[in-house]
């Protein structure tokens, strides 16, 4: 009896599953483009909830970039971004029911959807990993997005309507397998801490800026050198690599940074002094003297800054 209840219900079309995939993908659709466009200088600042900062510290860490050179960048949210729409683009060709659900080609759709969000859902679990444990930061979106590709995964099962469990643990298993695999292996590649710094050991150096900085950013940070606007930092400094790495590293080359620690390299540690510079990061802006990282849009506001403040 059980057993013809479910082939009974395998003969019927499921609407819901694919009216929530098609939902659900839209909104990573939105999430994961936003974040794009933002990271281009295409769209306004991105308002995230949550610990200050911690979206831009996550997004532009070395972990939010696909591939980067001096003239353009592909940031990871675009790959999530095509991930979501190829699973709406087949979502939709499925609810025009113009192929049967007893055609191979729809079973092919379905499997499509299924193995592309395992795939997603894998690398997010891999992305939440990295985010809490080497990042340590907390970032809205990205969240968002692995809850999105863990629930499509979920629904795919129920709307696909599998004949037999064996082959979709398989496949899905192999799948995973891969992308965990991958993933690790890119993920321990642009892991700064594996990097080889070629600065002496017995140079007091600040850490190496692993951020990539926006022509936004690098265009504040002339503004801020022209206008003699000064960043007092040290290299043992946390708060002061983390400034940094909200400019990135094109950017913090045009900053003026002065090295207050004594034992830091090509360090001014009287000017500091005679600044009375006593916490670190300081601003000195105007002959006024402001400690703390401070978020860009911030210091473009204190800076009476008229460029284009989309950071």
């Amino acid at each position: 009896m059980a057993l013809k209840t479910l082939n009974s219900r395998n003969k019927k079309d499921l609407k819901w599953p694919k009216i929530i995939i098609a939902g659900l993908s839209t909104i990573g659709i939105v999430d994961t483009g936003s974040i794009t466009l933002k990271n281009w200088g295409l769209f306004t600042s991105l308002s995230c909830p949550g610990i200050q900062n911690g979206c831009e510290t996550v997004l532009n860490s070395p972990w939010g970039t696909l591939f980067e050179n001096n003239q353009f960048n592909i940031p990871l949210s675009l790959a999530g971004f095509i991930t979501y729409l190829s699973i709406l683009v087949i979502t939709i060709i499925l609810s025009l029911n113009l192929i049967s659900p007893k055609e191979k080609l729809n079973k092919f759709l379905w499997w499509s959807i299924f193995l592309i969000s395992c795939a997603s859902s894998t690398f997010s679990f891999l992305l939440l990993n990295i985010m809490f444990l080497k990042i340590q930061a907390y970032c809205f979106f990205c969240i968002l997005s692995a809850i999105l590709s863990f629930s499509i995964f979920i629904i795919s099962m129920i709307g696909a309507k599998f004949e037999s469990r064996e082959p979709m643990i398989f496949r899905g298993f192999i799948v995973a397998i891969s992308v965990l695999l991958g993933g690790l292996i890119w993920s321990t590649n642009v892991d700064p801490t594996n990097a080889i710094d070629v600065k002496s050991p017995t140079e007091n150096v600040s850490p190496i800026i692993t951020t990539s900085s926006s022509p936004q950013k690098v265009k504040f940070a002339k503004f801020l050198s022209e206008n003699n606007i000064v960043m007092y930092s040290a290299y043992w400094c946390p708060h002061c690599h983390d400034q940094k790495q909200l400019f990135g590293r094109e950017a913090v080359k045009e900053l003026k940074v002065v090295e207050c620690a004594k034992d830091g390299k090509d360090n001014d540690h009287e000017l500091c002094q005679t600044k009375g510079i006593s916490g670190f990061p300081s601003w000195e802006i105007n002959g006024e003297i402001i400690s703390g990282t401070r978020d860009l849009e911030e210091l473009a506001i204190k800076t009476n800054y008229q460029g284009d403040s989309n950071f």
